[in-house]
């Protein structure tokens, strides 16, 4: 979600909460476009973190330091000289703009006190961290836009600080009903689009956020809204800023199959219950676990893109050789053909005349009357014998592709394990293993390091969760793991479970005796079709048997299994209500 003002406004309520009438004690700028300000209040000692990156603009509270270089920018100089010690006046957002100020009190060289104002505008590439006199001209600003830059705006020392309109937006705090239904219900485009691009500080998440509670699909059209809806519209957007004014506020992370999708300090409705919902006692603390785990969701999947680039590789490799492959197989059904027709040309072909094109004979295997073509320049027996020849050759040829089309459905079905692993990698030692495996398989090259014995040892463990009657199922990462959670982890009493026909984990239930609820088996089920190819399909048939009935082929692929006598069941790929341990 972006920073929206909505957002801004609940992080306003907590910064004056915890700031308001305090003191910076400390400025420092640790990177070219970050401010790490330590502040005293009535909430203690906090640190605040203030970034003005294009790509990630934010401001909250922390507990982690960040190192500073050993000479600080001239902009942070120029921030310590002034407020290095200056007192916090207030703290504002003008509207719902993306805009916070903070009006600081100082003393100057003679022992004045003189006023400044600090403004952090979060506002995607045009972020930026801009320090103003009390009458408004811009001393400096971590980002300087010249004319060139911008038309809008500059923002050099001694231009006079404006906030740029660029868009005719209104103040959702102040907008008339009148000016609501006119200025958004009269827009050429959808109707969220329309809310989101009329009035200052209103996300798109939001915009469809007010939509969904007024029971109006957001992507019609806005001007085909009629006369009640448009009222109706209008009340509920006006129903959601009371609240903000009121600053009542939930922050909350939306996760969805475990990874943080969403983030609001007001309550979204318009996700279902696919949805994971965690509330949090601050803003701050909502955005730092937010952004730390989207990080690290990003980080391995980085990681991962080479190991990802290598296997889809040899999928569309292995793919392509397999359609040449089975359009290879149709050919050899011809065979049959050849065949019959040396054997009748040897059977009729004793009063054939010579130079003879083709004649028609008795096909005594189906008891139709069929045409042989010849060769006019062969006599019939070397007619016979040419037609042996291409059917003995398509018959080893059909021999050859069986066992090639095994192998290569074989290939597929291990990459597409592999694929699957990646999927729901989540660390670093994962990926250890799936590169552990691709090397041994001759899709990455070995480079030997010179140490005899030395062979890369797995740490991950396989995912561990208790259903809801107290049984620990365990799911394995990938194949190696899943080869050591069946048949080294699992006893025979065990049940095992995977999704049927396609590429997925290994899931194991532990139990003494063999008896587990029906709950238990379906909630398995849930993991198995989770941890699956099949995961954004709404249902997954899933294949379930104790481990005893489980066997391994010899010489088999890591992962790869057998078993004849199992049982099936439906299971949706929503494990939002089991704990993992």
């Amino acid at each position: 979600m972006a920073f929206d003002g909505i957002t801004i406004a609940a992080m306003v309520q907590e910064l004056n909460k915890n700031l308001e009438g305090g003191r910076f004690n400390k400025i420092a700028q640790p990177e070219a476009d970050e401010l790490m300000i330590t502040a005293k209040g009535p909430g203690g000692q906090k640190r605040l973190l203030i970034s003005a990156s294009a790509s990630l603009p934010l401001i909250y509270f922390t507990e982690k330091n960040k190192p500073s270089p050993l000479t600080a920018p001239n902009f942070c100089m120029l921030l310590r000289k002034h407020i290095g010690s200056g007192r916090i006046l207030s703290i504002r957002q003008p509207g719902l703009e993306r805009v916070i100020e903070f009006e600081l009190e100082h003393l100057n060289e003679m022992g004045d006190p003189c006023r400044k104002r600090l403004i952090f505008e979060l506002m995607g590439k045009h972020s930026n961290i801009i320090f103003c006199d009390e009458e408004g001209m811009i001393l400096d600003s971590i980002k300087h836009v010249s004319s060139h830059m911008s038309s809008v705006r500059e923002v050099l020392p001694g231009r006079h600080y404006f906030i740029p309109h660029t868009q005719e937006k209104a103040d959702p705090f102040t907008i008339e009903e009148g000016d609501f239904i006119q200025l958004v219900c009269q827009k050429p485009c959808s109707i969220s689009k329309a809310v989101y691009t009329s009035l200052t500080g209103i996300s798109p998440v939001i915009a469809e956020e007010i939509c969904y509670r007024a029971s109006i699909d957001g992507s019609d059209a806005a001007q085909s809204l009629d006369e009640p809806a448009r009222i109706h519209l209008y009340h509920t957007f006006l129903r959601l800023i009371e609240q903000v004014k009121e600053g009542s506020f939930t922050p909350t992370i939306l996760y969805r199959e475990q990874e943080p999708a969403e983030y609001s300090v007001v309550p979204l409705t318009q996700y279902g219950s696919g949805y994971e919902r965690k509330t949090f006692d601050s803003v701050s603390s909502m955005l730092e676990a937010y952004y730390a785990e989207k990080n690290v969701l990003t980080r391995i999947h980085q990681k991962s893109s080479d190991l990802r680039r290598i296997v889809q590789t040899a999928l569309e490799r292995n793919r392509k050789k397999l359609l040449l492959q089975e359009k290879q197989m149709k050919d050899t059904q011809k065979k049959d053909k050849y065949k019959v027709y040396g054997e009748l040309i040897n059977t009729y072909g004793y009063g054939l005349e010579e130079g003879c094109r083709s004649f028609q004979a008795l096909n005594y295997y189906t008891n139709e009357e069929i045409t042989v073509p010849l060769d006019p320049s062969l006599s019939p027996g070397d007619n016979a014998k040419k037609y042996f020849e291409r059917y003995g050759k398509l018959k080893r040829t059909e021999e050859a592709l069986t066992e090639q089309i095994e192998e290569t459905q074989s290939e597929i079905q291990h990459l597409d394990s592999i694929s699957n692993a990646l999927d729901i990698s989540r660390s670093e030692s994962d990926l250890s293993q799936i590169k552990e495996e691709l090397t041994q398989y001759g899709y990455i090259k070995k480079h030997f390091s010179g140490k005899k014995g030395q062979k890369m040892q797995a740490r991950s463990k396989p995912f561990h969760y208790v259903s809801s009657d107290g049984y620990d199922i365990y799911v394995g990462r990938n194949n190696f793991q899943n080869d050591e959670l069946t048949f080294k982890f699992a006893s025979g009493n065990d049940w095992w479970f995977h999704a049927k026909k396609m590429a997925g984990s290994h899931v194991v239930v532990k139990t003494p005796d063999g008896e587990l609820p029906d709950r238990t088996f379906e909630e398995a089920g849930c993991l198995a079709a989770y941890y699956s190819k099949g995961r954004t399909a709404p249902k997954v048939e899933i294949d379930y048997i104790q481990k005893k009935h489980v066997k391994k082929p010899a010489g088999a692929k890591p992962g790869f299994v057998v078993y004849y006598t199992n049982y099936s069941l439906m299971a949706s790929p929503d494990i939002s209500g089991l704990k993992e341990l």
